[in-house]
């Protein structure tokens, strides 16, 4: 298996500048809806847009797509001279059926028979190379798309959160790229090979029919041109606007799947019923609309090409036989009796099927029209997807800012700076904000001003209340929030790992699970052994796991397989497979038990990794020598050392508060003790002499 062959930097750069903001607005995006000035359709836009794109699919004119479209391109020569050659055999065959000779009827035969066999060959050809270049172009595109998508830049990331401009990025990627490429080969046969043979079959009628002939045909094609422009609808936007619908039908059913167990506790099956039925039928009533607006212009379009075209070249065909001096130079001329009338029949047939042959051709061109806008709405999608990416990929976000003189946090005016390479986590006066794409007002500042220095060996604690920017901490130092002021210093990627809340579980085999996101491949490269693998399993108590499933090779669905604990204690397998020097753990031993959870910290500080843990939970302060509380009260936070002086006075004040609660509770408990037993007396002595008694206590 060949090694895959990425898209290099370089090239990446060097086809940006071809992927300027469309200003054509897509169907359904809101963020670019209200700039737009040109229309979905055949016009300068949309030749621009396949321009840059075919930058991408034959990137040099040595590759194997300009290989493809050369074969194509003999194979529709052929098809059309196969076409001449098959006309002209009709009418010879024609002739001699009118003349009765029989030896020249069976010699027509023969050679129809023999035409047959590479004519056959040729459409089959035709078919698959067309098949083979909308492969090859979807493979090129595909490739292209997912190394600007998926790379250190973490584009993929910030298509889905800090940019709006493409909704259902999967749908882009599977499904509108593969029907682009389809339609652009399918373009290429059903353009191409008409153009060729109205080229060729006008230049064999000419010789039939005169000038006088092609003038009148010249006429009606200028004819049928105009009216179709004119009555054809804008195909293009209606295409544009269905691929959005089945994106959103899609998405929905996707939504379903991944939240299937929370909607199933909240029994919502009815309300996500009704979510799904009311987006397809949005996505049936726009394709049924198509269907009506298609059945007035495929009416007006059959009796143009096929009724008034036909009635156009009857009447050329008849030039030779009515107005002899009008006729070409290969009409029937002096000649009289039978052989004029086999001469004209021979001379009708071939110009009956040439002119049979040109309709089709000229009727497949006025087609193809519609075939390219409706390529035009899919051409305008793939653009904006590769435009998109190519912006986010430098960094470049579309944001809307208010011009009221307020600094705001806007995603495109981003000043901090991040510095690759630092001896430790540095925060220098850095806010911690929501980005907010699309929102005039900016993001919302979680943190405001950070300054911290965390040094190797120095674990810190990060808590705080749910929504202060606990994670947002971790997310800034990843690069997956922008630094919008001020200075963030942090070792190279390789130096430090995150742990996320949510454990992830990859598909592929057990090993994997543990190395990720090393491939097996790249594990043997760096010498590491399952032995290894099975003596880190050990650390986090999760030994029998290889027996239990089959073996390292084994490949299940582990996100089904692995318990809430087992899945937080393999995330830590990985953190102790690649050893970095700094970590950052977010929650990610919520379902281990105290005694596993120390045994696993302890673990980390031994190696040598430097821990920086978000939690709730005060049993993790002995683990860690800094503490960063978010308070919440408008940004402010609180950088402490735990142990000092501070700290246990802190620590004190919260004990003392604990044990004057406890306190209470021993009150509270002797007067309960004394209203129950007051009950008890009340309810044994009963009435006397006729007298009642008074409960006393509670009632």
């Amino acid at each position: 298996m060949r090694p895959i062959k990425y898209t290099t930097e370089a090239t990446i750069e060097r086809n940006r500048k071809f992927f300027p903001p469309s200003k054509v607005a897509a169907a359904g995006s809101s963020a670019s809806s209200a700039k737009s000035s040109v229309k979905v359709g055949v016009n300068k836009e949309f030749f621009r847009q396949i321009e840059a794109i075919f930058k991408i699919l034959i990137p040099r004119l040595r590759c194997k797509e300009t290989m493809i479209l050369m074969l194509h391109t003999i194979f529709l020569v052929l098809r059309t001279y196969l076409s001449v050659v098959v006309a002209r055999l009709d009418g010879a065959i024609v002739k001699d059926l009118i003349a009765g000779n029989g030896k020249g009827f069976i010699r027509g035969l023969g050679y129809w028979f023999a035409i047959a066999l590479p004519a056959t060959y040729t459409n089959s050809m035709i078919r698959y190379l067309q098949s083979k270049l909308s492969i090859a172009f979807r493979t090129r595109l595909t490739r292209y798309v997912h190394d600007l998508y998926l790379n250190d830049k973490i584009t993929y990331y910030k298509a889905l959160n800090l940019d709006d401009r493409i909704e259902g990025v999967d749908q882009y990627i599977t499904t509108d790229i593969a029907k682009f490429c389809d339609s652009l080969a399918g373009l290429y046969s059903n353009l191409g090979k008409p153009l060729l043979d109205m080229i060729i079959f006008n230049y064999q009628l000419m010789r039939s029919i005169g000038l006088s002939g092609m003038g009148g045909l010249l006429v009606s094609y200028v004819i049928t041109a105009v009216l179709l422009r004119k009555v054809t609808p804008a195909f293009g936007k209606l295409a544009a606007v269905e691929a959005k619908l089945e994106g959103d039908f899609r998405s929905a059913h996707t939504r379903l799947i991944t939240n299937a167990e929370e909607i199933a506790f909240y029994n919502g099956a009815d309300l996500e019923h009704s979510i799904l039925t009311r987006t397809y039928k949005r996505l049936i009533r726009h394709i049924n609309s198509i269907y009506k607006i298609r059945i007035a212009y495929n009416m007006f379009e059959d009796f143009i090409i096929k009724y008034c075209w036909s009635a156009v070249g009857l009447t050329l065909c008849a030039l030779p036989v009515f107005f002899p001096g009008l006729a070409g130079v290969d009409a029937v001329k002096g000649a009289s009796g039978d052989k004029a009338v086999g001469a004209r029949t021979k001379g009708f047939i071939t110009s009956k099927r040439l002119m049979m042959s040109l309709a089709d051709a000229g009727g497949r061109m006025m087609y193809s029209y519609k075939e390219l806008s409706e390529l035009a709405g899919s051409t305008l999608r793939v653009y904006n997807l590769i435009s998109v990416l190519h912006q986010l990929h430098a960094d470049e976000y579309e944001g809307a800012t208010a011009d009221d003189g307020v600094d705001r946090y806007s995603l495109n005016d981003i000043r901090g700076i991040i510095n690759y390479g630092y001896e430790g986590i540095r925060f220098v006066d850095v806010p911690i904000v929501t980005p907010s794409p699309g929102n005039a007002n900016g993001g919302e500042e979680l943190v405001n001003n950070l300054t911290v220095d965390v040094k190797p060996g120095e674990h810190m604690l990060v808590t705080g209340p749910n929504g202060v920017g606990k994670t947002g901490f971790a997310r800034v130092v990843s690069g997956l929030w922008p630094v919008f002021r001020g200075q963030v210093y942090r070792p190279n990627p390789k130096d430090i790992f995150y742990i996320p809340q949510r454990a992830y579980l990859s598909i592929g085999s057990l090993r994997d699970q543990v190395i990720y996101p090393h491939s097996h491949a790249d594990m043997i490269k760096a010498g590491r052994t399952d032995e290894e693998l099975m003596t880190i399993l050990k650390h986090v108590h999760l030994a029998y796991i290889p027996d239990r499933e089959g073996g390292w090779n084994t490949i299940k669905e582990w996100k089904d397989v692995f318990s809430g604990g087992e899945k937080q204690r393999m995330n830590l397998a990985r953190l102790f497979y690649h050893k970095p020097r700094f970590a950052i753990l977010d929650e990610c031993t919520s379902a281990v038990s105290s005694d596993v959870e120390g045994l696993m910290y302890n673990h980390a500080k031994d190696i040598g990794i430097t821990l920086i843990t978000i939690s709730h939970r005060p049993a993790l302060f002995k683990y860690h020598l800094h503490l960063l509380k978010l308070t919440g009260d408008h940004g402010q936070w609180e950088f402490s050392t735990i142990g000092t002086a501070k700290e246990r006075q802190s620590l004190e004040k919260e004990m003392a508060s604990l044990q004057a609660k406890l306190d209470e509770v021993d009150e509270l408990k002797r007067r309960h003790a004394e209203i129950q037993k007051e009950l008890e007396v009340g309810m044994n002595s009963g009435p006397q002499d006729g007298t009642k008694v008074q409960k006393r206590g509670l009632f």
